[in-house]
């Protein structure tokens, strides 16, 4: 087990906003308050362009986290060292206060199908991933956060609760939770599941990450779409997890349907209100 990994403190990180292409200049040219910048770690693989030539200056001002959307730590085959590979070599070089990647398959018959694919939550899972996040971990040399994702199906052979298996993997390896609140109402609409149980799964020092994003309601169901503004029982849920997890760094993720910066830095003010809401409830029940 990979336990004594380097863990960057994360405190007093506040809320966050996803920094996406649209928003570099603004970013550049007037450095707008937010508490960090989280990035999509493939974009920025490449050994220069103007992608990295932003991060590199704005990660001076700004804590960034990486988050990973390609890996797929739970393909049975297609696992992709070289992959690894780049994202330990942008590491070292940004230095971030977050990794993190998705609880999820990517890969089947050598092809690399572009989506966060759901696992069958099952024992032979588990072990898989285990495996796959402590290969990782030591790669890196620090602690890596696995997140929850939206789907539309669950498998018959589950044994677990997504974030009941969350919880083992934690437990066995060491790693940390991105729990993406908007992916739990999501699912929870998709599948009634529910999202403040789904929550109880988790012990509370395992979540480390937090993400709130729009979803679109469609007619045979939920998507998570992030292309919108977050929906009230997000907010609702988001501060049940504050309630129980305490003031964890939350990013506002804003992916389709881009707004103007100061609509996102917006809504971010809005989670912090959230967020103080909910600490303040906290220190009442005590």
């Amino acid at each position: 087990m990979t336990h004594d990994l380097d863990q960057p403190s994360n405190t007093g990180l506040g809320v966050g906003v996803g920094l996406r292409s649209l928003h570099y200049r603004d970013f550049l040219e007037h450095r707008p308050a937010t508490g960090w910048l989280e990035v999509h770690s493939e974009n920025y693989f490449g050994e220069g362009g103007w992608d990295l030539h932003v991060l590199e200056r704005l990660r001076a001002d700004y804590p960034v986290s990486l988050h990973g959307v390609g890996l797929g730590l739970g393909s049975a085959k297609g696992f992709q060292p070289a992959h690894a590979e780049r994202l330990r070599q942008l590491v070292q070089r940004i230095q971030p206060v977050l990794v993190s990647e998705h609880l999820c398959w990517a890969s089947v018959a050598g092809a690399h199908l572009n989506d966060l694919l759901p696992l069958p939550l099952i024992k032979q899972s588990l072990d898989l991933v285990c495996g796959r996040i402590e290969q990782l971990q030591e790669m890196l040399g620090r602690q890596l956060l696995l997140e929850n994702v939206s789907t539309h199906l669950r498998y018959r052979a589950d044994i677990f609760s997504e974030t009941g298996f969350l919880a083992e993997v934690a437990a066995r390896t060491g790693c940390g939770v991105l729990l993406d609140v908007n992916n739990l109402y999501v699912n929870q609409c998709n599948h009634a599941e529910d999202a403040l149980t789904a929550m109880t799964m988790l012990p509370p020092a395992c979540v480390k990450e937090i993400h709130l994003a729009g979803h679109l309601v469609a007619e045979d169901a939920v998507i998570d779409d992030h292309g919108s503004r977050v929906a009230e029982p997000v907010w609702a849920l988001y501060e049940a997890a504050i309630r129980r997890f305490g003031p964890v760094p939350t990013l506002i993720e804003w992916d389709t349907n881009l707004p103007a910066l100061d609509v996102l830095l917006d809504e971010a003010a809005i989670a912090r209100l959230h967020m103080q809401h909910a600490l303040d409830g906290r220190h009442d029940a005590r």
